[in-house]
């Protein structure tokens, strides 16, 4: 329990329990239950849009769409205090400097956020916003839900298949207690949570699974590893992932195509 609580509290602003000491053991224990954070969070976003698109009527006469839409755009950032997105920036930041390795990695540990991670992170913003606002009603409750589940599989992925970029960091925590048995723990729980959902969810699974991997793989060919900031990266690129999945399978399927 107290490493759950812990990776709540790093991942989000949702403090159950005000912890200010942690053990390096009990942060890096605390990968296992990311996609249980991830729930935590799903329920939310799932929750409220299934109030949203469900139970109150007249929605698109009483609600105006684009503010609405932009609410759950920004209500992941909000939840998390945009950690996430703080790796995102970094992470593009770095890898697209053009530098050599090493100068990667100090651009991605400065505060400052570069032209690149700006960029790139407006444009992550509209794609969100574009695929929320294409997401049927009918399934957009459950596209949130498993939406940051399926995400925070793939962080844990990352964290236990790749090696670790630095010789120190916070990240470097996380990947010293986690292990294949952590992932294929975590697939299993996870895979509970997601893909009694239906197809739709699969097919997202799948979709973020093949996409981590590939990211992964490229940003291990550059810096020789993975940090705490491509983790962050991971997370965000797959709610995006997932969302895009739903848009497109709910879009083929009704045309017949699939």
């Amino acid at each position: 329990m107290q490493a759950f609580l812990i990776g709540l509290q790093f991942l989000t602003r949702i403090n159950v329990v005000k912890q200010t000491v942690w053990t390096e053991e009990d942060f890096g224990k605390s990968v296992r239950y990311f996609p249980l954070v991830g729930a935590v969070l799903g329920s939310i976003y799932g929750g409220l849009a299934w109030m949203v698109y469900s139970l109150l009527p007249g929605y698109g006469v009483f609600l105006p769409h684009h503010l609405t839409i932009a609410f759950f755009v920004a209500l992941p950032i909000l939840l998390t205090g945009g950690i996430h997105c703080d790796g995102f920036m970094d992470t593009v930041d770095g890898i697209f400097s053009g530098r050599d390795r090493e100068r990667m990695l100090e651009i991605m540990k400065d505060s400052c956020s570069g032209a690149f991670g700006v960029v790139a992170f407006g444009l992550l913003l509209l794609f969100q916003y574009a695929a929320i606002s294409d997401l049927p009603m009918e399934v957009a409750p459950v596209a949130l839900f498993v939406m940051p589940i399926i995400s925070r599989m793939m962080m844990v992925l990352a964290i236990s298949l790749y090696p670790y970029a630095r010789k120190e960091g916070m990240g470097k925590a996380f990947g010293k207690y986690a292990s294949r048995k952590t992932l294929f723990a975590v697939f299993l729980y996870g895979s509970l949570l997601v893909l009694p959902w239906g197809w739709s969810s699969a097919l997202a699974t799948i979709c973020a699974l093949l996409f981590a991997v590939f990211f992964c793989n490229y940003v291990t060919r550059i810096l020789g590893g993975l940090t705490g900031d491509v983790y962050g990266a991971v997370t965000t690129l797959c709610e995006l992932v997932v969302i895009i999945a739903f848009v497109l399978g709910n879009y083929l399927f009704g045309r017949g195509i699939i």
